[in-house]
């Protein structure tokens, strides 16, 4: 069986596959058309060219203004993470004020940035992880919080508004217990199932995230406001390309990973450079 044939047609993936999405750097170089931009602006966002780089290309949209407040190596763990959550909490889920909403894996990279975005719209945030992730998750604004080593989470929340999953398999199975008739399940890791989101009497949505400006740009304000940020634990200088790319430890491929409060940045983020097109 081919390469090809492994990848999920749902995620709409084709070879060859760029390594390396989010990314923070200077515009070296732009195209005639570029107006909002000009070279020297320092940058971040999602591209789709590969930014395991230390040049990579990006499209108008796909880049902002990177936040004043932060260095290259943070900046760079905001755009994906964040603008999953953005769109999985407010496009698809339309989340408001008001509303109670329950994130598992709430320690971890996009679960901890939905805190603090679901927290910025005014909502009641229950978040889930194991007990020792407790205090960051209290800390990042969480109303409550469910040790999921200790009790079976669907038995303690009921009747939320919506529910952000992004550790999938028996979680978001369990998940669909947690919601109030015309709530919502969105997801970044599974397929819903109409049929069961329907026997329950809500929605349930996969999120797919696409870069976009005018989000990022109202992320940014949200970071130099001091009211979102990112946690790195690890920072890796990305070595020339005859060496390949960094070894990761091993937790960073273990299912529980989905639950640790870190991420993980290549510093060769730190010296690309953008070079946007029309």
């Amino acid at each position: 069986m081919s390469a090809q044939a492994h990848l999920k047609p749902e995620l709409g993936l084709k070879l060859p596959i760029f390594l390396g999405g989010e990314i923070a750097g200077t515009i070296e170089k732009i195209g005639d058309d570029v107006r909002d931009l000009k070279e020297g602006d320092t940058v971040y966002g999602i591209v789709t060219s590969g930014g395991f780089a230390e040049y990579a290309i990006a499209k108008i949209g796909e880049i902002v203004t990177k936040p004043q407040s932060l260095d290259f190596e943070n900046a760079a763990a905001i755009p994906l993470g964040a603008l999953t959550a953005w769109q999985a909490l407010f496009d698809l889920a339309n989340l408001s004020s008001g509303q109670r909403l329950l994130i598992t894996a709430a320690s971890g990279g996009v679960g901890s940035l939905a805190i603090q975005l679901a927290k910025a719209k005014g909502a009641f945030v229950i978040g889930m992880a194991s007990g020792r992730n407790e205090a960051f998750v209290r800390d990042l604004g969480a109303d409550e919080f469910v040790d999921y080593t200790k009790q079976n989470f669907e038995e303690v929340v009921k009747d939320v508004d919506v529910v952000f999953d992004t550790v999938g398999g028996d979680t978001f199975e369990r998940a669909f217990h947690t919601l109030k008739k015309g709530g919502f399940l969105v997801t970044a890791v599974q397929f819903p199932s109409e049929e069961k989101a329907q026997k329950f009497g809500i929605k349930a949505a996969r999120v797919y995230c696409k870069p976009n400006a005018k989000q990022l740009a109202a992320i940014s304000k949200l970071v130099d406001e001091g009211r979102l940020k990112a946690h790195v634990s690890t920072v890796y200088a990305a070595r020339g390309s005859e060496k390949g790319i960094p070894t990761f430890p091993k937790w960073a491929h273990t299912r529980q990973d989905c639950f640790a409060n870190w991420d993980i940045v290549l510093k060769r983020f730190y010296r690309c450079r953008q070079l946007c097109l029309e």
